[in-house]
C-alpha cells in the first residue's frame, strides 16, 4: 500500500446498545492542546488527524459496543459474500429496547484516507438484506461517486473503473457489493477493502499460554516488547523457543465446537478460529534472572495474566506502528499496570516512534491516563447510557474545559458524566 492510511470518522446507528446515530471523530479540533503527535491529513487542507482516542464510561455503558460496531462493519465487508448463508440474512443485533428502532435499518459509515485520497463508505442493513450501500472518493476535495446501491440495484459513477454490471449479477441481497467485488478480484475496490483488512483487534479477555503461542506460531517475541517488559519491572530478561510434543487429536472436537458456535451464536465462519496443529508444537519460554544470576526459563502458563495479555497487545501495537494501520483494544487496563497502559498510548502520540501514522482506539477505566500530558481533549471520549438504555458517545472537547484542568479529578467528580452512580450502599442492607 502506497501513501497514508488514516481513519477520520466513524458513525453507527441501531446496533447493540446504540440507538440513534453516534459518531467518533479522529479529526483534531481547533481547541488548544499538544500538537506534536498530530497526523497530517493528505489533500485536506487545514485538517490534522488524531493518532489515538481513549473511551471512558461506566460498566455496561456501551463503550465496547463502538469497537464491536466497527468490527461488525469490517466483517461484513470482508466476509458477507464469501461466508454468509445465502438464505441466512444479515447477522446484525439491532437496538432491542425500542420496537420502532429495532425494526429500522442499522447504519454504519466511515470516512478514511487511503493512498492520500479521502473516501466515504457506508451501508444500511436490516435482518434480511443490505438495504443501501455507497462509496465516494474526494480527490482534491471534490466528491466523485463510485457507486450507490439501493436494494439489489447499483448505480455506478463515471469514475468507477473495472468490471461493474457483471459483478451485480453475483451480488446477493445479504452480501455487500464491496465484498462481492473484492471476492471477484476487482482491483480498485479490493484496494478499499484492504484498508479494513489491515485493522487489528484485541478483546478484553485474558489469553492462555496456548493462545499466545499460537499467535506467534513459533516466532520469537519482538525485541521491543522484550525491552518494554524489562522496563516495567517484570523481571523478564530473555526468551527462547522450543518444540514440545502435543499428542492430543482435536480435529473432531474442533469441528463439533465450530458447528455449535455457528448454530447457537449465528457467527460468521470467518469469526471462528480453530486449527488442528501437528504433533510438534513450538512454544515460547521467558527467562527470569534469579539469585544465582543465571536465567531461569518458564513456559507462558507460569507467567501472569497481565504479562500474557501484554505480549498479545504489543504484537499488534508494533505491527500497527510498523505498517501505519489501526489497532482497537478493549479495556486496555485489564490486567495491566497503569504505567504500562500509558506507555502503550504514548507510542502512538510520539511522532518519532509513530512515523507511519498508526492509530489507536481503546476503551479503559484507568483514570490515571487522563493525566497524560500528551493527550488532547479531543482524544478523550466518554460513553454513557440515557434513561431508555441507549449509548451516547461524546468528546471532552465538546465540554467547557481548559487544557490546564485536572481531567482525572473532573471526571471522578462527575463533571463530564459517564461515571457509575452507586447510590447509598447502606440501603442495600436496609431491613436486614
Amino acid at each position: 500500500m502506497n501513501g497514508t492510511e488514516m481513519l477520520l470518522r466513524f458513525s453507527v446507528a441501531n446496533l447493540l446498545s446504540i440507538a440513534g446515530q453516534q459518531e467518533l471523530s479522529l479529526v483534531a479540533s481547533k481547541l488548544k492542546g499538544p500538537e506534536a503527535g498530530l497526523l497530517d491529513v493528505p489533500s485536506e487542507a487545514g485538517l490534522k488527524g488524531l493518532p489515538a482516542a481513549v473511551i471512558y464510561g461506566a460498566n455496561a455503558s456501551g463503550k465496547t459496543n463502538f469497537l464491536k460496531a466497527f468490527r461488525f462493519m469490517e466483517t461484513c465487508i470482508l466476509y458477507s459474500h464469501s461466508s454468509l448463508d445465502p438464505q441466512g440474512g444479515v447477522p446484525r443485533i439491532p437496538f432491542a429496547l425500542d420496537e420502532r428502532i429495532k425494526a429500522s435499518p442499522t447504519r454504519l459509515e466511515v470516512d478514511f484516507i487511503l493512498d492520500n485520497v479521502r473516501y466515504a463508505y457506508g451501508f444500511e442493513c436490516d435482518n434480511d438484506r443490505f438495504v443501501s450501500e455507497w462509496l465516494y472518493s474526494f480527490p482534491e476535495g471534490k466528491r466523485r461517486k463510485l457507486f450507490e446501491r439501493k436494494d439489489n440495484d447499483v448505480d455506478f459513477g463515471s469514475f468507477m473503473r473495472g468490471a461493474k454490471k457483471a459483478l451485480v449479477e453475483f451480488m446477493r441481497p445479504n452480501s455487500l457489493f464491496l465484498s462481492t467485488a473484492t471476492q471477484n478480484d476487482h482491483e480498485e475496490l479490493s484496494k478499499i477493502t484492504s484498508f479494513f483488512r489491515g485493522m487489528k483487534y484485541i478483546g478484553s479477555m485474558s489469553f492462555s499460554a496456548d493462545a499466545i503461542n499460537e499467535s506467534f506460531k513459533g516466532n520469537k517475541i519482538d525485541s521491543r516488547t522484550m525491552k518494554l517488559l524489562a522496563e516495567i519491572g517484570t523481571g523478564i530478561v530473555d526468551q527462547r523457543v522450543r518444540n514440545r510434543e502435543k499428542n492430543i487429536d482435536i480435529k473432531n472436537f474442533t469441528e463439533k465446537v465450530t458447528q455449535l458456535f455457528k448454530e447457537q451464536y449465528k457467527l460468521l465462519p470467518s469469526e471462528i478460529r480453530f486449527e488442528t496443529r501437528e504433533a510438534s508444537d513450538a512454544v515460547i519460554e521467558l527467562a527470569h534472572r534469579g539469585g544465582d544470576a543465571d536465567p531461569h526459563y518458564f513456559g507462558l502458563e507460569r507467567e501472569s495474566a497481565g504479562t500474557r495479555r501484554l505480549l498479545k497487545i504489543m504484537s499488534s501495537v508494533f505491527a500497527a506502528l510498523d505498517e501505519g494501520t489501526m489497532v482497537f483494544i478493549d479495556e486496555l487496563d485489564a490486567s495491566l499496570h497503569t504505567l504500562a497502559a500509558e506507555k502503550i498510548i504514548e507510542l502512538f502520540l510520539c511522532r518519532e516512534i509513530n512515523k507511519k501514522g498508526a492509530q489507536l482506539i481503546t476503551t479503559t477505566h484507568d483514570t490515571n491516563i487522563l493525566n497524560c500530558k500528551s493527550l488532547r481533549r479531543d482524544q478523550i471520549w466518554f460513553c454513557e447510557k440515557d434513561g431508555v438504555g441507549a449509548s451516547h458517545i461524546f468528546s471532552l472537547s465538546e465540554i467547557k474545559s481548559r487544557p490546564s484542568d485536572n481531567f482525572e479529578q473532573g471526571y471522578l467528580e462527575g463533571r463530564y458524566g459517564a461515571i457509575p452512580f452507586a447510590g447509598n450502599l447502606r440501603a442495600l442492607f436496609a431491613g436486614e
